[in-house]
């Protein structure tokens, strides 16, 4: 079996999408250069990626190398749980975001049971009676991704026009909405179940500076929230987009705390956003959210700053063995 996770700069908007240009990409290139004419070809193949690798031209010349070599495939774009956007749906019941692409391959000539040529599945495939055509997206489309700018209210009584009310943050009521219904779905777990008992939280709570600067955007989740954003490898120093934080203060409401936060001065500011007491995730916490196992733990000599990085890199191992599984069976 080859496991493969080539650089996914290439592929990801902050990489510029260089594709197949990018000189990050050329390792996996020279794979699928050698593979055609080794004497003995892999069983099975397994490849993830970012979302967007489906829509590229390395993902082309890899459909076209496999199926050339003999291999039978399929594609998926698979997230531990269910995505803000709603177009993904629940998968394993662990509260965490964290999409991504996924290619199953195996040396057989006849198909997988469930496999739907030239289509991304979005969920797990369940028996062969069942179609999981209907939860899947066109591989070879192309889509352009709309990026709409907010017309920025911080205050529920703000009126504005021609675009949808944000009621506190940045986020619009449908956003909010959304994380509503994520909090309210049974079939995920909480995420008290993944947390650590016994932490210094002093050594994680976000400073009075990183509040002030970025509590607008911050994504917050509760103990009992259903729900958290993808974790990047630059948690734990950088603040937007890299993770979600947790409030550790639960019977403080959110709504309360942001309500005309700007119209207060700094130092009211942060006396309020303080009452809410928002940490980091730990190193441990966010392994269990991947689905390592309980007994995983980094050696000492590792910084923290070093096991963010290393999770952030890292994929949900859940998924991948299920992955696995599907694909030896």
């Amino acid at each position: 079996m080859i496991l493969m996770s080539p650089p996914c700069q290439p592929f990801t908007r902050i990489g510029l999408q260089g594709d197949m240009t990018d000189p990050r990409t050329n390792s996996f290139l020279y794979i699928l250069d050698i593979l055609p004419r080794l004497q003995k070809l892999p069983k099975y193949i397994l490849l993830e990626n970012v979302k967007g690798f489906e829509v590229s031209s390395t993902r082309d010349l890899l459909i076209q190398t496999i199926g050339n070599c003999g291999f039978q495939y399929q594609e998926f774009l698979l997230s531990p749980t269910s995505q803000p956007t709603s177009l993904f749906y629940l998968q394993l019941g662990i509260p965490n975001s964290r999409l991504r692409y996924f290619l199953i391959a195996k040396l057989q000539s006849v198909p997988f049971p469930f496999q739907a040529p030239g289509q991304v599945l979005m969920e797990f495939p369940q028996t062969e009676s069942e179609h999981p055509q209907k939860h899947a997206i066109d591989a070879e489309k192309k889509i352009e991704e709309k990026k709409i700018e907010p017309n920025i209210c911080f205050d529920s009584s703000t009126q504005c026009s021609g675009k949808e009310a944000i009621l506190f943050k940045l986020e619009t009521a449908g956003e909010i909405d959304r994380k509503h219904q994520q909090d309210s779905d049974l079939s995920v777990r909480m995420l008290r179940d993944f947390l650590e008992d016994d932490i210094d939280m002093n050594s994680y709570f976000l400073p009075p500076k990183s509040l002030l600067r970025y509590a607008l955007l911050l994504d917050i989740v509760k103990p009992t929230s259903r729900r958290s954003t993808c974790f990047t490898k630059g948690y734990g120093r950088y603040i937007e987009g890299t993770g979600s934080v947790l409030q550790t203060t639960e019977d403080v409401q959110i709504e309360t705390i942001y309500k005309s936060l700007t119209n207060l001065s700094q130092e009211e500011k942060i006396t309020r956003l303080l009452m809410l007491q928002l940490r980091f995730f730990t190193p441990k916490e966010i392994a269990n959210l991947l689905g390592f196992p309980p007994e995983f733990g980094f050696p000492e000599k590792i910084t923290v700053k070093q096991r963010y990085r290393l999770l952030g890199n890292s994929l949900n191992v859940q998924v991948v063995a299920q992955l696995i599984k599907i694909l030896c069976e």
